[in-house]
């Protein structure tokens, strides 16, 4: 019968760095630290102001009655609807909620409109549909070419939205085609995603402090006011999820 053999306590564990026959999963882990650490500090170095404008401007927006709508696909609708779930829940601060759309979670309407007018169209229509002018359009893809993004984003800009993208590298079709673009310039899609979702919490962070602060620009013009009332902004401690 076989039998495993003894276990040595002070065995010695091989070293990705230095041992060339492990595995080479350490090393590959560290190379994927390194590539999100050069991307934040680009993050860090060029598109804090980009941010932080944008926090202002929603904050001008979502209060008088005017919507963010936000869309992806793949990993990219999953950091889409984190945002969303930021503004209609909350981020930090307890706050009243604001319209916020994710249109690739409308699942009946995705298929039905992929069904009838093709996949190219599943945001665009929805962006007809849902949006107003002053309102906000915001795509995310990491490669900056996915069609069905860019048809939209067409859309909303001829209907009057505000369009802003977050994507990878330079040049992209996406980019062009948005009003503003946040774009990582990172080699990896895993990279551009990670960085995405800190780009979309420091949204949510300037957003918030400017709506407590007062100092957001003034509303788009013919929104409607928000119902007066709402409490105060306080710091809370968020819930784990």
């Amino acid at each position: 019968m076989w039998a495993a053999p003894p276990f040595r306590r002070n065995a010695v564990r091989p070293n990705a760095m230095t041992d060339p026959l492990a595995p080479p999963t350490l090393e590959a882990a560290h190379e994927h630290c390194r590539a999100l650490q050069d991307a934040l500090d680009r993050l860090r170095r060029h598109h804090l102001d980009r941010i932080a404008e944008w926090g202002g401007h929603l904050a001008a927006v979502l209060p008088v009655g005017g919507r963010l709508l936000a869309a992806g696909n793949g990993g990219s609708a999953a950091q889409a609807q984190h945002l969303t779930a930021e503004l209609v829940g909350r981020y930090q601060r307890e706050r009243p909620a604001f319209s916020a759309i994710s249109l690739h979670a409308e699942t009946s309407s995705v298929t039905a409109i992929g069904n009838d007018y093709g996949f190219d169209q599943v945001y665009a229509r929805q962006v007809a549909a849902h949006g107003r002018p002053g309102d906000v359009l915001v795509l995310l893809s990491t490669s900056g070419t996915s069609a069905n993004l860019i048809a939209a984003a067409v859309t909303a800009r001829q209907a009057g939205l505000r369009v802003w993208a977050l994507t990878g590298p330079r040049p992209n079709p996406l980019a062009e085609a948005a009003d503003e673009a946040l774009c990582v310039d990172a080699g990896s899609t895993a990279t551009v995603q990670e960085t995405h979702l800190v780009a979309v919490h420091l949204l949510c962070e300037s957003f918030d402090a400017a709506v407590a602060a007062g100092t957001a620009r003034p509303g788009v013009a013919g929104r409607p006011t928000r119902a007066a009332g709402a409490a105060a902004p306080v710091a809370v401690r968020r819930r784990m999820s």
